[in-house]
């Protein structure tokens, strides 16, 4: 919802509660993403319930981290590299299916931000060239109804994807316990819970990522919100219906990028676009290696996974506690975001220009003196009155 919100499209409040409905609804569309998880991403057979535990605290340490800076980083890769390090940790590499990891995760994080940013890239420049004789407030209104119709249909394809991904470690925790068989899909209340879960998580806590991707990424206009979103929207429910397990929060990054550099003038803010590309990066390991390490420690017994648990409490507790200290809600997600630091060239370039006009505050002014007196054989001329000294 950040493009919509940022180009005034919808108020804040409604725009998150049209989100958080449609990807409630989203939810129920499809199991392809859900069974990429459950069934083909790790063996099934040997995973014990601790595992699946050690993977969910891998993913929302590094999802509450990230969010705390306001960096849209993928929660699924965050989910998934949780799930791999600790399966990893409890049963070797032959646990992880590297096929499954390299076309159903590894590609599609790869080429689906690329696809969407140049389809954002073409749909916007297309849109300002058909345009170019009908600028003017009908057709900014226009473009912000669309807007709203291009966010109804992200909403819910991020329903069809993301809320998928709990759905898939549920069943997966199911089938580890017993209290399914191997191979089942979702059952509904497990669809129904995972679809209500990440409802209430749009609602309430997406505004720092909101702020970021809406304000601090590039400036948007109505008519590069919505080929953004539309693009976004096109390529997540293709990944959903292939079963490719690729992150949402990337294809709306690559699209919103990609609107950027499609409007003349427009920016990008390379700064932001640069860590939040680093935190893509380091998801999957970082999570992967704190599901390993609380995996090892609930191999301790019940006690270790009781260490565990207290320690996920604790931190979620003082991540929470330093969001505090600047608070973003609805009230301020669209304020300016601080200027982008000047580069290496443009602090150079600076530091050998010349002053600006006006700059030089010397006094550079000059007395002329008066001429000197006239000869004493020249007294009885008639009298003249000396000019003034001149200034200059």
């Amino acid at each position: 919802m950040a493009t919509t919100i940022s180009t005034g499209a919808m108020k804040p409040k409604l725009a998150v509660a049209m989100s958080a409905t449609l990807n409630l609804v989203g939810a129920f569309l499809s199991v392809e993403v859900a069974n990429t998880i459950s069934k083909g991403l790790v063996d099934e057979s040997g995973i014990r319930p601790e595992v699946i535990f050690a993977a969910l605290v891998g993913a929302i340490l590094w999802n509450l981290l990230t969010w705390l800076v306001g960096l849209p980083s993928s929660s699924s890769h965050a989910l998934m590299g949780g799930l791999i390090g600790a399966a990893v940790a409890s049963a070797g590499f032959g646990a992880v299916h590297g096929g499954v990891l390299v076309t159903k995760v590894l590609l599609p994080a790869v080429a689906a931000p690329v696809v969407a940013g140049v389809a954002a890239l073409v749909a916007t420049r297309l849109s300002y060239k058909a345009g170019t004789k009908t600028e003017g407030e009908a057709t900014r209104k226009g473009f912000r109804v669309g807007q709203v119709a291009s966010a109804a249909l992200v909403s819910l394809a991020h329903g069809t994807n993301d809320a998928q991904k709990t759905m898939g470690v549920i069943t997966l925790a199911l089938i580890a316990g017993g209290a399914i068989a191997p191979g089942s899909n979702p059952p509904t209340w497990v669809i129904l819970s995972a679809g209500l879960a990440i409802a209430l998580g749009t609602y309430i806590g997406g505004w720092r990522i909101i702020r970021t991707m809406g304000t601090g990424l590039t400036d948007l206009e109505p008519r590069q919100g919505f080929a953004a979103q539309t693009s976004a929207a096109t390529a997540i429910l293709a990944s959903s219906h292939l079963g490719f397990s690729l992150s949402t929060t990337h294809v709306v990054s690559g699209a919103v990028m990609g609107s950027g550099l499609g409007r003349k003038g427009g920016v990008v803010r390379w700064s932001t676009a640069t860590r939040m590309t680093v935190a893509w990066v380091l998801t999957l390991p970082a999570a992967a290696l704190v599901g390993a390490g609380a995996e090892a420690v609930t191999e301790l017994g019940d006690w270790g996974t009781a260490v565990v648990a207290v320690f996920l409490i604790a931190a979620s507790a003082w991540i929470y506690k330093l969001s505090r200290r600047e608070v973003i809600d609805h009230t301020n997600v669209v304020a300016d975001p601080a200027a982008e630091p000047s580069g290496v060239v443009t602090t150079a370039i600076a530091a050998v220009s010349p002053p600006p006009a006006g700059a030089i505050t010397e006094d550079l002014t000059a007395t002329i003196p008066a001429p000197a007196q006239a000869p004493a054989a020249e007294a009885s001329a008639p009298a003249t009155t000396a000019p003034p000294a001149a200034t200059v």
